[in-house]
């Protein structure tokens, strides 16, 4: 068939190379001028199935009433006169029942197992070089009672398959050395072996560079304007040129604008845009850096050796499609680092970025078909939230086996729109 994807940050190019594998004749239309420039160009650097827990969990409300006020708070909902941002924030609500993370943990970890499992062969089959690490995830804490309420989180996410094992103290520091200086000290933590880390605007460079010489064509610095309906089929896409692009199926992969294409149709994606933030650091031979990949779940970042640099990244502000860099949030992410790893004090030179993660209520992606919504050949990868780089090539997977009618080897339903 001929499929058209529109994106090419990670998702959208993880889902064009596993097409055309499959034998689509397929092209990507991307606005920017390369591929992951936008969401997918600076992120934490984890594949973290470990990372599953969902915001929406029976905790989240009451943290995030503490933390409205406070500029520099992990999760900040920055109230607007926005309908969209009202709407998510009620059905995110509606996931915070302790039935409701269950069931979101259990479809997160299950695509994010099949995930890693398909990102280590291509990255195998391809030789693909973005400075991985395969040296696990480890979920650090220096507040005992946000150690305690992990350890219920990391023997649920082991139920599911995902080896997340709890550690003392003794045995974090051992994992990680560089933890030892810490200024408040690590009181434990929980380990993943087979997570990774890994630099993923480099790996979606080279996998379209593979894809490219496969035969996918890539579109770039076209602008999607409008989705063209016929009925109940979509019609095409409408580029800002004017031009009507036709495929047999049209994948939309645009991350948090993926709501702004479908609203015009009368389509209410529950998407909504979760500002993340990321400093990145050269560092020098000499000066004592992790090298094991870290979450610290208090504080809603995680930190990643990627070569000679370090990626500090999280916390998640909704503030509607507003990219601007906060200077108390990228203060808030340099001075929690120096609190952990003091040795990193004398680096100034530090590169702050800031992009939208596409978040469901639930945090679970939707990778589907458009038909029930009445756009038979339409089809969904989007809302990945923090996770997109981890669960990248299983949801493409998932979508190829998809589209061609083949059983994906999980089951789709959660996924669905």
């Amino acid at each position: 068939m001929r499929v058209t994807v529109l994106g090419a940050g990670v998702v959208g190019v993880t889902s064009a190379w596993y097409l055309a594998a499959d034998g689509h004749d397929v092209s990507v239309i991307e606005r920017q001028p390369l591929p992951a420039q936008e969401t997918s160009f600076s992120n934490g650097g984890q594949i973290s199935v470990s990372h599953a827990e969902p915001w929406a969990n029976p905790q989240a409300p009451l943290k995030a009433l503490k933390w409205l006020l406070r500029e520099d708070a992990p999760l900040l909902w920055r109230l607007r006169a926005d309908p969209a941002q009202w709407a998510w924030g009620l059905r995110f609500l509606r996931e915070c029942t302790v039935e409701r993370a269950r069931a979101n943990v259990a479809a997160i970890v299950r695509l994010g197992l099949a995930s890693r499992a398909a990102l280590q062969a291509l990255r195998r089959d391809q030789a693909i070089d973005y400075d991985h690490l395969e040296r696990g995830i480890l979920h650090f804490y220096t507040d005992r009672r946000e150690f305690e309420r992990a350890l219920p989180q990391a023997a649920l996410m082991r139920e599911y398959g995902c080896d997340r094992v709890p550690k003392t103290a003794a045995e974090c520091i051992a994992i990680e050395p560089a933890l030892a200086g810490a200024r408040l000290p690590v009181v434990g933590g929980t380990y993943t072996a087979g997570d990774e880390s890994g630099d993923a605007r480099r790996f979606t460079e080279a996998l379209a560079q593979r894809a490219a010489r496969r035969g996918v064509r890539f579109r770039y610095g076209e602008t999607v304007a409008a989705l063209a309906r016929d009925r109940d089929r979509l019609a095409g896409v409408r580029l800002a040129s004017g031009e009507l692009v036709e495929a047999d199926i049209t994948v939309l992969a645009f991350g948090s604008y993926s709501p702004l294409l479908l609203k015009p149709l009368g389509i209410s994606l529950p998407v909504y845009p979760a500002k993340g933030y990321s400093a990145t650091l050269e560092i020098p031979d000499d000066t004592l850096a992790p090298t094991v990949s870290l979450t610290d779940d208090g504080y809603k970042i995680v930190i990643s050796r990627l070569g000679r640099f370090l990626r500090v990244a999280g916390t998640a502000e909704f503030a509607g499609y507003d990219t601007s860099l906060n200077p108390a949030r990228c203060a808030a992410l340099l001075r929690r680092t120096r609190e952990v790893f003091p040795s990193l004090e004398k680096l100034e030179q530090v590169e702050y970025w800031a992009g939208l993660r596409p978040a469901t209520p639930g945090n679970v992606p939707l990778v589907s078909d458009m038909s029930a919504a009445g756009l038979a050949g339409l089809w969904l990868n989007t809302g990945h939230g923090t996770l997109g780089w981890t669960l990248a090539c299983g949801s493409a997977q998932l979508l190829t086996a998809l589209v061609s009618g083949r059983d994906p080897g999980i089951d789709a339903r959660p996924y669905r729109f």
